[in-house]
């Protein structure tokens, strides 16, 4: 019995990993679901299956392509209540985004990882995307930078030395960065983590001055250049201010 209960465990663990894959894509064959999962074809295969028949998946029986079924949305649904802090900030999220004409996300660190769990999109044709539910690493961009930068001081040395932390991402060297980090008030990054993308965040404070999450502004790196960051920063830090009141 143990050694079933070890293999249906395992079985929910790899049907969860599928449905993860498509934070970052709308649709996706079973080689591509299969290759991020890292488990042979029919194995996802009867897992998909399984999904589709409780309606977490539909299945293109065209394109042979897979996607979230409206099961997802019935139980996301019940995540929308009026004290839901990410709904509670977006009307603000869209004045800022009328303000500066870019998108504006909402990040959150979970251990390792920050995770996207607001956008507003930008209205302008050339855009930067940003999906909802979008995992990152923490260790490169403005958002990380703020999430690490006022994070309490024996957890941003816990983070530096999880060894799961990049070699290639000098310890001293980022500490320097998060100095300037607070000294400012807000931080940028150019292509750090996207070719040809940048952004510029501020943290929010909600009770007792203790930080809740990253508020940022991206757009292409050819339009959103520095210079255009620092004169965004103002908007973007008063907008944080705002979103903090609003958290208390």
């Amino acid at each position: 019995m143990v050694e079933d209960g070890k293999l249906t465990v395992r079985a929910v663990e790899r049907a969860l990993d599928i449905l993860l894959c498509f934070t970052e894509a709308e649709d996706l064959n079973l080689t591509e679901i299969s290759t991020k999962v890292g488990l042979h074809k029919s194995t996802v295969h009867r897992l998909l299956a399984s999904l589709e028949g409780k309606g977490f998946i539909i299945r293109d029986p065209a394109s042979e392509r897979y996607r979230l079924g409206f099961r997802i949305w019935e139980l996301s649904a019940n995540l929308t209540h009026s004290d839901d802090p990410a709904l509670i900030v977006l009307p603000e999220m869209e004045r800022l985004r009328d303000q500066v004409g870019e998108t504006v996300s909402l990040y959150v660190r979970d251990g390792m990882e920050r995770v996207r769990v607001q956008a507003v999109q930008s209205n302008q044709a050339i855009r930067r995307v940003a999906p909802i539910g979008a995992r990152l690493p923490l260790s490169v961009g403005a958002s990380s930078k703020i999430l690490v930068a006022f994070a309490d001081p024996d957890e941003q040395q816990q983070l530096l030395r999880d060894p799961s932390w990049p070699t290639a991402v000098s310890p001293a060297a980022y500490l320097q960065q998060l100095e300037e980090v607070k000294t400012l008030g807000y931080a940028t990054s150019v292509e750090e983590r996207e070719p040809g993308a940048a952004a510029v965040a501020a943290p929010i404070f909600g009770r007792a001055q203790r930080l809740v999450a990253a508020l940022a502004v991206s757009g292409p790196a050819n339009r959103l250049t520095l210079k255009k960051m620092k004169e965004h920063a103002p908007a973007l830090m008063e907008a944080a201010r705002r979103m903090g009141k609003m958290l208390k």
